[in-house]
């Protein structure tokens, strides 16, 4: 079984930050989600995936290289702009052949895995096999109405009544049949090839279409808030492992990752917490559920619940929470007890707060 990893989304719901960096290479525990997709899919024995990419396929390619670190083989498959799911399996038609293949948004993160799922489908092999999972509002999602065998009867993009709440969760497995599904729909009122409409096709000509409910942890990082809800699920997962130098001044509870080359001094990290390679973190409390990236300085500052990417500093802060800082960003403050801010700031960019 081959994957088709979708990476060429703009990410507007995530900006500042995807302006200078695609959205699918945030990191989550310090990991890109792009990088915890494909670990995802090795666990499915998938050794060939396509990964779909617009123009920022340069920076991604960078991260992925050819796959071989993920023990798979990585191609990259240009889409000149966003033209819907259906149409990115229509560009790949000549990597995926005729095998069967998984379908994965590269912004999607179920840390859980899928691995029974893929299972029956490879035992069964239905035209297409999708991922639900039961949400409390189902009209922000595409929406799979059910059999009482699991079979997909009809499939319904954000309805305003739902009549199921089994959301689409953005995996999805197919046999060859998709092809004549998607070459046989038009473009939707928006202008795209909707994947619900090719696998609503394959139902209405009577193919056998069949879904599996995911009960695991599932989130779409495509904006802030869900990238630090995320960011904690997998933080709570973490276990504790000292690479770098911690001085005698310096106290670390519960579960912390102190990177190669990190150095901690006179600081408490409380975890769950990683500290990247690199970075030093100096007269701070970090923690819990921090991530901070490589090479990145924390100072006379108290960081709880945030991520700072790459090459960030932070100086003087005493009440950071809930915060992204991005990749090389500045945030300076008083260095007074009691602020609080949460602070979403973009690369390269330099802020000050005050009391």
């Amino acid at each position: 079984m081959k994957a088709l990893v979708l990476a060429g989304g703009s990410g507007t719901r995530l900006r500042p930050f995807s302006y200078s960096m695609p959205k699918q290479l945030i990191p989550i525990a310090n990991t890109p989600v792009l990088v915890h997709v494909l670990r995802n899919l090795r666990e499915l024995g998938v050794t060939e995936a396509g990964v779909i990419v617009g123009n920022r396929g340069p920076e991604i390619s960078a991260v992925l290289g050819d796959g071989a670190e993920f023990g798979m083989r990585v191609t990259y498959i240009p889409q000149d702009a966003p033209r819907g799911l259906a149409h990115t399996v229509a560009i790949a038609r000549d990597f995926l052949g005729d095998d069967d293949f998984v379908m994965y948004l590269g912004d999607n993160m179920l840390p859980d895995g899928v691995v029974d799922i893929a299972e029956e489908f490879t035992a069964h092999r239905p035209a297409a096999q999708v991922v639900v999972y039961k949400v409390p509002d189902p009209r922000s999602f595409g929406v799979a109405e059910l059999g009482p065998q699991g079979e997909v009867l009809r499939l319904v993009e954000k309805p305003r009544d739902p009549r199921s709440d089994m959301a689409l969760v953005g995996v999805y497995f197919f046999t060859a049949a998709i092809h004549d599904a998607v070459a046989a729909i038009e473009p939707s009122a928006r202008g795209e090839l909707e994947i619900t409409d090719a696998i609503q096709w394959l139902v209405s000509s009577g193919a056998d279409v069949r879904a599996s409910q995911y009960d695991g942890y599932w989130k779409d990082t495509g904006n802030v808030e869900g990238v630090l809800e995320c960011n904690r699920h997998l933080l709570d997962g973490l276990g504790a492992r000292m690479d770098g130098t911690v001085d005698a001044a310096s106290v670390l509870t519960g579960e912390v990752v102190i990177e190669p080359g990190a150095k901690v001094v006179r600081s408490r990290i409380v975890g769950p917490a990683i500290i990247g390679a690199g970075t030093v973190v100096q007269d701070s409390h970090v923690g819990p559920h921090a991530s901070i990236g490589r090479r990145c300085t924390v100072t006379d500052s108290r960081v709880e619940n945030s991520i700072a990417l790459d090459e960030a500093s932070v100086t003087g802060v005493r009440g950071l929470r809930n915060s992204l800082i991005g990749r090389s960003a500045s945030v300076g403050g008083t260095g007074q007890e009691n602020e609080r801010y949460r602070l979403v700031v973009g690369d390269h960019t330099r802020v000050e707060v005050a009391a």
